[in-house]
């Protein structure tokens, strides 16, 4: 199972248990609801920097991936060149 679905659980039973345990609080409705909004707002933005969080870490490893694939292709080529000179030397 990936991170990123082990810490969207986490967050969701989170939620899910904080929510339940505003529910059964003994307080007024417009409290509860405001309590439930400011958890609301508060899991979102968590949720929300841990997206980041995993979109950063995604794209750092595309760019370092993407500079190894060029660094290969730079390196076939340039074999590929040295090749082809001591072939057309060899013919000669």
């Amino acid at each position: 199972m990936s991170s990123g679905k082990v810490i969207l659980g986490l967050l969701a039973g989170a939620a899910i248990g904080a929510g339940l345990g505003i529910l059964f609080a003994p307080d007024k409705g417009c409290c509860t609801r405001k309590k439930i909004a400011q958890k609301s707002n508060d899991y979102v933005d968590d949720l929300e920097e841990k997206f980041n969080e995993f979109i950063a870490s995604i794209t750092q490893k595309y760019e370092v991936m993407r500079e190894e694939a060029m660094n290969m292709a730079d390196k076939a080529m340039h074999k590929t060149d040295e090749t082809e000179a001591e072939s057309h030397h060899t013919v000669i």
